[in-house]
Order: C-alpha cells, then sequence, then structure tokens
C-alpha cells in the first residue's frame, strides 16, 4: 500500500470518512482507492466478536470463543510469560476470525476497591501493570494482530465515567497514573492506544493535545492510531487537533462533515487530518500485509491452556496447620453455588460468550471423597435457612471442608462502581456456621477486587481466585489437590475495610469533579507509609514449599544517574516440593524535598525452583529506579542520597536491604528568590547566601547582644537556639526592620533580581 499516494489521490471528503467507523466494529473503506474495512474486537482476555446487533456493554451474543482469566487473575501471576502465552492465544483467534485489533489490555490503576471495573485491571502499582501490559501486547502483536491499549488516561472510576474531570497533579500523573502506559507504548509499541471518557484537568482526553500528542507521541514515541472509546467524543475537530484518529463507533457521517466544514473554513488544517489518515492506513496496512485467515484455532488446546494459566494465577492467603493441599483419601465437602456456576469473569464490553466452562465440580467428576452442598443462592442475598443447613451436614460428614465463594456479576461490573466491599450476607453466614461444624474450612474466593472478611478468623485457608476465566474450575481442583502449587502474589492491598483505604474522602468526586487528593500515596504507598494495618499486603502470597533468602549483591556502592546498578539475590527451596517463587525489588528513597513512599516495586522476576535447588535472580536498576517527578524541572529528577535496595516476599516483608550512594546529574532546581523567601528556603540557595549570608550573620548577633542586654531573664526566655528557629520562618523583607542597616525595599528587590539571574 503507497500511503502517500493514497493521500493525494484522496478527496477532502474521503480523508475524513477515514476518521470514523463505518459502524460499530468495522473502519471504512474506500472502495475506488482499494483501501478496504477492517474488523476490531472487545478484549482484552478473549474475542467478544459481534456480527451484527452490536453493543459495547456485552448485553448482545458474540461468537463463541475462549476466556481466559481476567486482568485481576492475571496480574496475580506476577509473570509476563503467563501475559505472553495469553497474547499468543488471543492473536492466533484474531487472525482466524479476521479482526486486525483486539481491544486491551486495560492499564488503569486500582485508585479504589470500589471501582466497577478493577476485574479488568492488573494492578494499583505501575511498575507491575506496565510490564504485564507490554508481556501481553507483544503476545498479541507477534501473531501480527494489534492491540489498543486502555484506558488512555486516569480513568479510574465507573461513576460519572463519561463526563467526569479527573483532577491529578502533575507528579502523581506521572508516577502512579501514566507509566503502566508508558513501559507498555515503549516496550511493546502496541498499533493503537484508545483514549478514555473523562476529562483530565479539564480537557476530555478525546481532545487533550498533551496527553494524546505531547506525552504519547512526542515524549514516549508512539506511532499508531489513537481511537476513542465508544462514545467518548465531545468535540471531534478540537480531538483531530489534539491527536484523535479515529472515531468509534460510528457518526453517521455527522462528524465527517464537521471536519471537511473546519477545513473549509480554516478551523482546521487538511495537515492534520492527512497526519491521522496516515496513521490509521498504517495500521490496517500492516495487518493486511499479515493476515492469515488459515490460522489454527483450536479451542479446546486453549481451554486447557486456560486452565495451566488459571491456576498459576491463584493466590494463596492463608494455610494454616497445613489444612492445604487436601489429600487424596480425605473426604471433602465442597460447598457453593460457584463449585457448580463460577463467576469466571466480569461483565460488559469485556465479557466473551465462552464456548465452554468448566466449575470445580466438573473437575471433581468421577471423584468418590468429594460431596457436594450449594449453600447459597447467588440471585437472593438474604441467607437460605435450607440450604445453609444442607452445607453444614456435609461439613460436619468431612475430613475438610471447601467453601466456594466471591462475588456475584451485580455486585461489579463495567458500568458503575460498587458502594461497598462486602459479600452477599449469605455468603458470610454460611461460611462462620460451616466453619463452627468443620474446624478445617478452606474459602476460595471468586472476586474481581477486594473484599472485607470478618470470617477470615474462623476459617483455616484461603485461596483467592479472582476472575479466572473458563476453565477455573480445574485450575481450582489443581490448587486444592497439590497437582499446582500456589504460586500467586496480590497485585494489590486488601483492606481491612473501605474506610482504609487512601481515596476514600474524595473518591468518586463531587458532582463531575473527581480530586485525587491522596496524590502518589495510592494502594501499599499509602499503607506502608501510615505502617496501617491491612488484611493482606501488597505481593503476599504464600506457597506449599518454603524459600529462604541470600547473598544480595549490589554492581556498585556509588553510583550517579547516568548509571545502571545490577542488583543480584540467591534464592533457595528449602521445602519438599517443587514451587515459584515471586522475587521483588523495591527501592527506598532517602529524606528529600518531596513527599515520598517508603519503598516503591522497581522488578519483579517468578523463579522456579526443585527442592533443594538454588538459583540467582538478576535486575538491572536505571535512573527511574531512584527518580520522582519533579514538577519544577518538569522531568524525572534523581535526589542525592542513600537508597536502601530491598529484596522482599511482599511490600511488608522485606528479607534482604543494601545501600547504595546516588548522585544526581542535575541539580535540584532553586524556587526563585523574592523578598517573602523565608530564610530557610535562602540557605538553600548558595548564590543567595554569598549575597544575604553576612546580615543574617549580623541579624543573628543583634537577636544575641539584645537578649543579653535585657538581663538574664530575658537571655533566658530567648536562647540563641530560639532565635535560630524562629528566624528560619522570617521572609527576607523582615531585614528591613531587623538588622539590615539603611537597606531599602528597592535595593531588596535589586538583590534579588541579581540571584535570580542565570550565572
Amino acid at each position: 500500500m503507497d500511503i502517500e499516494k493514497l493521500i493525494s489521490e484522496m478527496t477532502l471528503e474521503e480523508k475524513a470518512s477515514l476518521l470514523s467507523g463505518a459502524d460499530f466494529w468495522h473502519t471504512k473503506a474506500i472502495e475506488r482507492l482499494g483501501i478496504p474495512a477492517t474488523m476490531m474486537s472487545d478484549g482484552p482476555h478473549g474475542l467478544r466478536k459481534q456480527d451484527d446487533k452490536a453493543d459495547h456493554l456485552g448485553i448482545n451474543d458474540s461468537i463463541k470463543a475462549v476466556c481466559f482469566p481476567a486482568g485481576s487473575a492475571t496480574a496475580a501471576s506476577f509473570d509476563r510469560e503467563v501475559l505472553r502465552q495469553i497474547g499468543e492465544g488471543i492473536g492466533d483467534a484474531c487472525q482466524h476470525e479476521d479482526l486486525s485489533v483486539i481491544l486491551g489490555p486495560a492499564v488503569c490503576i486500582k485508585r479504589s476497591p470500589l471501582c466497577g471495573r478493577n476485574f479488568e485491571y492488573f494492578s494499583e502499582d505501575p511498575l507491575l501493570a506496565g510490564e504485564l501490559a507490554a508481556a501481553l501486547i507483544e503476545g498479541v502483536q507477534s501473531r501480527n494482530v494489534g492491540t489498543s491499549i486502555k484506558h488512555f488516561a486516569a480513568n479510574n472510576q465507573e461513576h460519572r465515567r463519561m463526563s467526569s474531570d479527573s483532577v491529578v497533579d502533575e507528579r502523581t500523573l506521572r508516577e502512579i497514573y501514566l507509566p503502566a502506559f508508558e513501559t507498555a507504548v515503549k516496550k511493546a509499541h502496541p498499533w493503537t492506544v484508545m483514549c478514555s471518557y473523562n476529562k483530565v484537568n479539564g480537557v476530555y482526553a478525546s481532545e487533550n493535545h498533551w496527553l494524546l500528542t505531547e506525552v504519547l507521541r512526542d515524549e514516549w514515541g508512539f506511532d499508531g492510531y489513537v481511537m476513542s472509546d465508544w462514545g467518548a467524543v465531545s468535540d471531534r475537530v478540537k480531538g483531530v487537533t489534539a491527536g484523535l484518529d479515529l472515531e468509534m463507533p460510528s457518526s453517521g457521517g455527522a462528524n465527517d462533515a464537521r471536519i471537511v466544514e473546519a477545513v473549509k473554513n480554516g478551523t482546521l488544517s487538511e495537515e492534520a487530518v492527512d497526519k491521522s489518515v496516515r496513521c490509521i492506513l498504517n495500521i490496517i496496512d500492516r495487518y493486511i500485509s499479515n493476515r492469515k485467515p488459515d490460522t489454527e484455532w483450536d479451542l479446546e488446546a486453549q481451554h486447557q491452556l486456560a486452565a495451566k494459566l488459571a491456576a498459576e494465577c491463584m493466590v494463596l492467603l492463608k494455610n494454616d496447620d497445613d489444612v492445604l493441599p487436601f489429600g487424596k483419601e480425605e473426604k471433602i465437602a465442597v460447598i457453593g453455588r460457584f463449585a457448580f456456576q463460577p463467576r469466571y469473569q466480569g461483565g460488559g464490553s469485556s465479557h466473551i460468550n465462552s464456548f465452554r466452562v468448566e466449575s470445580l465440580a466438573d473437575a471433581l467428576e468421577g471423584n468418590g471423597n468429594t460431596i457436594f452442598a450449594k449453600g447459597y443462592d447467588i440471585v437472593n442475598e438474604e441467607p437460605d435457612e435450607e440450604l445453609i443447613s444442607e452445607a453444614v451436614e456435609a461439613a460436619a460428614l468431612c475430613d475438610k471442608a471447601v467453601i466456594v465463594a466471591g462475588l456475584p456479576d451485580s455486585f461489579e461490573s463495567e458500568g458503575y462502581d460498587r458502594t461497598h466491599m462486602r459479600m452477599p450476607r449469605c455468603q458470610v453466614e454460611l461460611i462462620e456456621r460451616v466453619a463452627k461444624a468443620n474446624p478445617n474450612t478452606v474459602v476460595v474466593l471468586y472476586n474481581g477486587a477486594p473484599v472485607e472478611m470478618p470470617w477470615i478468623d474462623c476459617v483455616k485457608g484461603l485461596v483467592e481466585g479472582y476472575l479466572g476465566g473458563q476453565a477455573v474450575g480445574a485450575a481450582t481442583k489443581a490448587v486444592l489437590w497439590g497437582e499446582v502449587n500456589p504460586c500467586g502474589r496480590l497485585p494489590e492491598s486488601f483492606p481491612i475495610r473501605l474506610e482504609d483505604n487512601p481515596s476514600y474522602l474524595s473518591y468518586q468526586g463531587e458532582g463531575n469533579t473527581a480530586l485525587y487528593n491522596e496524590g502518589v500515596f495510592v494502594g501499599y504507598r499509602y499503607y506502608d507509609k501510615k505502617k496501617m494495618e491491612v488484611l493482606f499486603p501488597f505481593g503476599f502470597g504464600l506457597s506449599y514449599t518454603t524459600f529462604t533468602y541470600s547473598n544480595l549483591r549490589l554492581g556498585a556502592v556509588e553510583i550517579d544517574d547516568t548509571q545502571t546498578l545490577d542488583v543480584c539475590v540467591d534464592v533457595t527451596n528449602t521445602g519438599s516440593v517443587s514451587g515459584k517463587e515471586v522475587v521483588q525489588l523495591y527501592v527506598g528513597a532517602p529524606v528529600c524535598s518531596v513527599f515520598r513512599p517508603v519503598r516503591e516495586l522497581k522488578g519483579f522476576e517468578k523463579v522456579e525452583l526443585a527442592p533443594g535447588e538454588t538459583k540467582t535472580v538478576a535486575f538491572k536498576l536505571d535512573k527511574r529506579a531512584f527518580a520522582y517527578w519533579n514538577v519544577r524541572l518538569h522531568d524525572w529528577f534523581v535526589a542525592d542520597g542513600d537508597y536502601s535496595i530491598q529484596i522482599g516476599r511482599s511490600s511488608r516483608d522485606i528479607v534482604l536491604c543494601q545501600s547504595v550512594k546516588v548522585t544526581g546529574s542535575v541539580p535540584e532546581p532553586l524556587d526563585p528568590v523574592d523578598p517573602d523567601t523565608i530564610f530557610m528556603d535562602l540557605e538553600k540557595n548558595p548564590k543567595a547566601m554569598r549575597i544575604f549570608g553576612p546580615i543574617l550573620q549580623k541579624m543573628m548577633e543583634e537577636f544575641a547582644s539584645q537578649g543579653k542586654d535585657q538581663g538574664e531573664a530575658a537571655s533566658e526566655a530567648i536562647s540563641d537556639e530560639m532565635s535560630r528557629a524562629m528566624m528560619q520562618y522570617m521572609p527576607l523583607r523582615t531585614m528591613l526592620s531587623f538588622g539590615a542597616g539603611e537597606m531599602t525595599y528597592d535595593q531588596l528587590l535589586a538583590l534579588t533580581a541579581k540571584i535570580n539571574e542565570p550565572d
């Protein structure tokens, strides 16, 4: 496809037509120029391809497909390879179904447990979210199918999602809400990016030039096309100028006409239209040139893959007295409606029409050492005494009991947020009563986000399964009976109660204004800073074996921020079964001029070890591992100091630690000096101290002599230390009253202006 030749031959009307969809899922064709239409499909954990009766909320049927584990589950794997394999499977399905782009992954940060779409998102941590998103994108695009990373940006609630304004300070955006997109764009080069519905600091994402052009393209080097979320366009002409290339779905020609009119009346340049056309045609050509309609899509093989990967994602959170794994000869009561009808995916645009669903009951078919009870009703939240009594009776007859519980579909979905973190009352009562009947009770949770657990002390075992995809039953069996050693880790903190969450006071906002008042202190960054007790910390997860860490070594004891730091640590399986350990590297920053978290995740690797085996895990840290976003520089900045390199099992379990001295290559920018600058801040400015230092010393001497002149009582009332403490908060202008001699205000202004002059 000769794209430049095609653009030169297009009419303005044809160019404008390419900038919106032909319908709900297709780009427009221009038959006279041989430009074909291409189709896209919802994702991001399977195909939701719709041929007719299209919608974007998962209401109407789509083709039969494979539902892999949702983002909340795959993030718990802490395993890039898991995401890559899912991506490859989805890419094969897309080629088979002639789909050019799959809409995903979704990488928005989990700001609050209440976000209705958290099941689709990865993590509260931007490093983890970005690395896993990059792996999924690489997997899909290895099959020459595009991805659309979403929702760009600061889309962290469903409440008023199409009108809310995310008001986020610059540093918080750069450190928390943009890095996952940045990592994925720079490492994996997604073919497309989907902008979000909301405004970001007063400007809709669909017409935000700073986001779509200055950051995404100019800084990060994105070279694909930007599409809108479905119905996210407010002003289409502003969107083209900002860098929104494709509007989805079709506007029925209305916005195409607005683009044409804007070019004709001079309010929009044709060059901007050409730029968007070029971006769209590049991606269409990339897919068409690599189309492989004969690609095999083996649904059953992908089902087995989904089962294997779901088991890798499950997190063992409690295992008192080694209640797990179950023995083959033990009699087990399997309780809970979700054991028969599993909740394995979320509602909305990612909802897959699974060709097959395998429940725990299905996976246990033929197992003579299990008895079943339903325990609760999925629709009715009120406890059902008949169902609970049946479950209690079954539990009392068995060696151990497992309750499969969690959140019903109605509790969390795209389109609205949760209002609380509670589980249905029927499930809570069931768990408490079964645990009384059988002290060896285990709970398995199918849910997309954290829940409160008033029953946690009643049970011996707990497995967090998240939303594990259509083969979740097989995965659950494999973990409970020890066929797979659980190796998942929590990609988010589980607070004890909703009120503990850092966004609690401002989440959802007032009217259309959503204030991100907690700043960079999201998730574990907040809980660890406050030393607040949590139910389960970020990065936590148990195993059926044990691991020890040793021999932490750094490549240097001192570096500057232009150098990288090599970090190595040895990990040994000290247990009796093979297992996988997630090695987590955190960096703790020195005290500096801005508030910083106690520690931040800067690396992770999953390593598989046989009993007694030791492996070395290596990391390489660059400038970003030590930097924060400096709002004066509008860039990443490394403060001088000793940084703590921490190896942990979670953000709360640091097992090894060493320090490295890091020197920044750029000096910290200083605030301009004016008559209202206080002496404390003046002392940080060497140039200012050369001018004002002698005057400050004179003032101190006069303060001291005045105290002595007033006698012993006055001298004790205002000591030298107290005088200095009071002076540090005094502004420069007070020198006109205290010890500056004949200095005038104009002279003071002249001196401060001289300080502010560049050297």
